[in-house]
């Protein structure tokens, strides 16, 4: 039985109470589209299990949800006739986490399909590259 949050969307299709577009699923991991699509074959892929984000999420859950990607992107990919892929992943609602339960969005691409990922330069940051990076490391 998977470990569950009773108020988490992703756990309710999970358990099939909610009804979901599935493309993928084997014991510990599910794959559906996403019923806000950014493109046609967005796809989601989950663990089964309930864990909030990727701080959170044991390294082998994390193993088994990778080791699956590169057959959904192939086949979201394949299945669309998209010429590439990203695979997105964000942490806490501050980036951009929607769902508390870590998911992955293989998003199917095309040339000039007018998808953007809102990445840019801020000038305004002047950090000390070698200071933020010993911090990072002293982190670790």
């Amino acid at each position: 039985m998977p470990k569950t949050d009773a108020d988490c969307i992703f756990c309710k299709i999970v358990a099939g109470d909610i009804p979901c577009a599935k493309v993928y699923e084997d014991e510990r991991v599910l794959a559906f589209l996403d019923i806000h699509p950014i493109s046609r074959g967005h796809t989601l892929v989950i663990p089964k299990d309930h864990y909030e984000d990727l701080r959170t999420t044991p390294e082998s859950v994390l193993c088994e949800v990778a080791a699956v990607l590169p057959t959904i992107a192939q086949a979201a990919v394949a299945g669309t006739g998209a010429e590439g892929f990203n695979v997105l992943q964000s942490n806490r609602r501050c980036a951009g986490q929607e769902v508390p339960h870590i998911h992955f969005h293989v998003v199917p691409r095309r040339s000039r399909d007018g998808i953007g990922l809102g990445f840019r330069h801020s000038p305004d940051i002047h950090d000390d590259l070698a200071q933020t990076a010993e911090a990072i490391r002293k982190a670790l």
